[in-house]
């Protein structure tokens, strides 16, 4: 059997290398800004900003600070999905990249549907907008 072609290699690899340079580029500015910090450089919600709701990203950028500085239950009050989605997140960049255990197929299937994505997204956004218990525990903080 031969080799993959360079370019076929490139292509299977480049999202999990791109990925990875994020994350290390992310890690190194959320290490040294604070985003709790009023004037901090890091950019805040427009949809709060213009209509007071929280988008399914809302407290993204302080769930990441807190999960950089080890602060798991700080995470998990700014972005409790973020937090749950990181570790499915890899495993499909991991598939993409051809890291493939088999007996994640039917878990892959539904990650990389984007039906899925549009019922959990929204459907996250609408329930952290509720205002009573325990859909509040869903709005950052």
């Amino acid at each position: 059997m031969s080799a993959l072609p360079a370019r076929s290699r490139l292509a299977r690899w480049a999202p999990l290398l791109v990925s990875a340079g994020l994350a290390v580029g992310a890690t190194v500015v959320l290490r040294n800004v604070n985003p709790y910090v009023a004037g901090n450089p890091l950019p805040s919600c427009p949809l709060y900003a213009l209509t007071g709701l929280y988008c399914p990203g809302c407290g993204s950028t302080r769930c990441l600070y807190s999960l950089v500085h080890f602060d798991l239950p700080g995470a998990m009050a700014m972005n409790p999905l973020l937090v749950i989605s990181l570790p499915f997140l890899l495993l499909m960049l991991l598939n993409i990249a051809g890291i493939r255990p088999r007996v994640l197929d039917p878990l892959m299937r539904v990650l990389a549907n984007p039906v899925f994505w549009l019922w959990v997204l929204p459907g996250y956004a609408l329930l952290r907008n509720l205002p009573w218990a325990p859909f509040t525990a869903l709005a950052p903080i």
